[in-house]
């Protein structure tokens, strides 16, 4: 029960620290560098916490930060993604399973689109002429925050129910 408890401790503070990225995107759209390798250092001890096996657990994790964060640095590279929403989504990754992480992918890129359409709407009634800044790390961490809401006894590896 201490290991459960040191569990869900450490994934209330990924749920802060998903809160602050996206207060702060949303507010400056820039999302602090601290504050990603704080979720991305928190990983391998909510690994330990969790009981995760070395193998394929933390291999598997590691590989689909990996691959999250080659995607990712193809879509900064062609600046459809800033680089704080690149190195948030690859801290995530450390920390959802392959499963979970797919259904953030598609969440996260449909909260995408309607900010998309919102933020559009709004600089075409402004009638502003600049590129157009979406605050994406808004859409990763509510994403993260509803992998955490609805599937917490898989990312904290319980089996069975809490009573």
């Amino acid at each position: 029960m201490p290991d459960q408890i040191f569990t869900y401790g450490l994934l209330g503070a990924l749920a802060i620290a998903l809160l602050i990225a996206a207060f702060t995107d949303f507010r400056h759209r820039k999302i602090a560098n601290w504050l990603n390798g704080a979720i991305a250092l928190g990983a391998p001890l909510f690994w330990w916490a969790s009981g995760l096996s070395l193998y394929p657990g933390v291999t598997m994790q590691l590989g689909v930060a990996l691959a999250t964060f080659a995607v990712c640095c193809v879509l900064f590279a062609v600046r459809q993604m800033g680089g704080g929403d690149v190195k948030l989504l690859t801290a995530l990754a450390l920390w959802v399973p392959p499963a979970a992480f797919f259904k953030l992918i598609l969440l996260m890129a449909l909260i995408g689109g309607v900010l998309t359409i919102v933020f559009g709407g709004w600089h075409i009634m402004r009638r502003r002429k600049d590129r157009i800044a979406i605050p994406y790390g808004l859409a990763i961490a509510t994403s993260g925050l509803w992998v955490l809401g609805t599937e917490p006894f898989a990312l904290a590896g319980v089996t069975g129910t809490v009573g």
